[in-house]
């Protein structure tokens, strides 16, 4: 006469289905606020920024020697798109419109300036200078004027965004929009512009102080 073996319960304990139902509850709670698919949970519970900040510190000053004599406004539309092989765009993939606006500035850096540079006559009615040639200093984005325009997104990437610290970074945009700035302000007049203007504050403010003739020249 055999003893009847017992079946071992493979199906899953009470607690851990209670556990794992919670998990899936919560998941799809914070899922449906992220992605705006329950209306209203959003004001429910929506976050209050505070601003703790300590003060900001000086750590250096240095002089200035420079001339700012022009700035350039200039406005850029990146259009970014990033592929993923083997994947189509719905899965896997990227793509931002961004609208980036900025100035650079053009400045004439007076430091440079030696003692052969600058010719008196003897009774101080002309004087010639030369300065270096003028430079453009480095783009500076405005945030308050750019923005994205869209963004299209993969399913990968969309779920990536919802465990990401920095969710939709506009950084990549932003440092294209950087980059072609600096490039236009290369290909414009701005830094003929600095040099006129540098001249014309040279010639003026000398004409104040009694001299008739002023002559400025620009080299490297």
């Amino acid at each position: 006469m055999t003893t009847p073996t017992k079946r071992i319960n493979k199906r899953m304990p009470g607690w851990a289905k209670v556990v794992s139902a919670l998990v899936l509850v919560l998941v799809v709670f914070f899922a449906g606020i992220r992605f705006s698919v329950l209306p209203g949970l959003k004001d429910l519970f929506g976050t209050e920024t505070n601003d703790r900040s300590g003060p900001a510190l000086l750590q250096s000053i240095q002089d200035m020697s420079r001339y700012d004599a022009a700035s350039g406004n200039f406005q850029i539309v990146v259009d970014l798109e990033k592929d993923a092989k083997f994947l189509p765009d719905a899965i896997r993939g990227s793509r931002t419109l961004y609208v980036g606006a900025g100035t650079v500035d053009a400045y004439v850096d007076l430091g440079k300036v030696g003692d052969d540079d600058v010719t008196v006559n003897g009774d101080r009615t002309s004087a010639t200078l030369r300065l270096p040639h003028a430079a453009l200093g480095k783009p500076s984005l405005d945030p308050d004027r750019s923005y994205a325009v869209s963004k299209e997104r993969g399913l990968l990437d969309r779920l990536g965004d919802l465990f990401s610290d920095n969710p939709n970074s506009e950084q990549a945009v932003q440092k294209l929009a950087v980059k072609h700035i600096g490039e236009a302000a290369k290909d414009s007049e701005l830094t003929a512009r600095a040099e006129t203007n540098t001249t014309g504050m040279l010639e003026g403010l000398l004409h104040s102080l009694g001299f008739k003739e002023v002559k400025v020249t620009y080299g490297a």
